[in-house]
């Protein structure tokens, strides 16, 4: 066809280089937790690589657990290389206990003029309700097992608390709001990228909310079992080749 069969009007080039444009339906989906995860296991290699720092690091990955959409999820790391995605998110996987299928991924703790506790080695999911009522509400996680790095908090207290403990090497962060109460949320960023990452939210009104570490005490997890397998055999062949020496 020459330009005569168009009306002597030429079709306009095409630029090849030009990425193509994601339709405008696509960033309205609503992001799944798996989403959120595989853009929170980028930002953590950012984190690590040295391309954030920690405070961008925190404020973005507010970002992420705070978007409802993938057009809201995306430009948190439109400036991050998106070939460190997949290495980044294998990282991830093999950090944490994998969660059973058909396993909860949430739990309430109810305390009415009444207490409820949760303690022990139990499998923390990644997200926990906790409403104190003239009661109490004790969630101990220094020996829980973690399925995901995020672990989000909503803690409610109405003259009554909620206590929160966690290992010693997480991050910790949190805020909300105290009335004639008070809510106390201690801020502890881990110096390992991949360590659990707690955050907690909710307010107390004429009762308490507090959540901090307990000394002493270290998160326990798959991760942390591999590295100790490995540095104990790294010793372990260190002294073998000094005992051929």
């Amino acid at each position: 066809m020459d330009a005569s069969d168009n009306g002597g009007q030429r079709p306009a080039p095409v630029d090849l280089t030009k990425p193509a444009q994601a339709p405008p339906a696509e960033a309205a989906i609503r992001a799944s937790d798996a989403d959120r995860d595989r853009i929170a296991a980028i930002l953590r290699e950012a984190l690590a690589e040295g391309r954030l720092d920690a405070e961008e690091h925190a404020e973005r990955i507010d970002g992420v657990y705070r978007a409802k959409t993938m057009g809201e999820l995306e430009p948190l790391i439109g400036d991050l290389p998106a070939g460190r995605e997949g290495a980044g998110t294998d990282r991830a996987a093999a950090a944490y206990a994998p969660e059973p299928s058909g396993g909860a991924v949430a739990a309430t703790l109810v305390g009415i003029f009444s207490s409820a506790v949760r303690k022990g080695r139990w499998r923390a999911p990644d997200r926990i309700s906790a409403v104190a009522v003239l009661g109490s509400v004790e969630i101990d996680l220094t020996e829980a097992l973690f399925t995901r790095q995020h672990l989000h908090i909503n803690a409610t207290s109405v003259l009554g608390s909620v206590e929160i403990r966690v290992p010693e090497n997480v991050t910790l962060r949190g805020g909300g709001a105290g009335v004639l109460g008070a809510f106390e949320a201690e801020t502890y960023e881990s110096d390992d990228p991949a360590a659990p990452v707690i955050t907690v939210h909710g307010f107390a009104v004429l009762g308490s909310v507090e959540a901090k570490p307990k000394r002493g005490k270290w998160v326990r997890d798959l991760h942390g079992r591999m590295q100790d397998r490995m540095h104990g055999r790294r010793r372990d062949r260190g002294e073998r080749r000094r005992g051929h020496m």
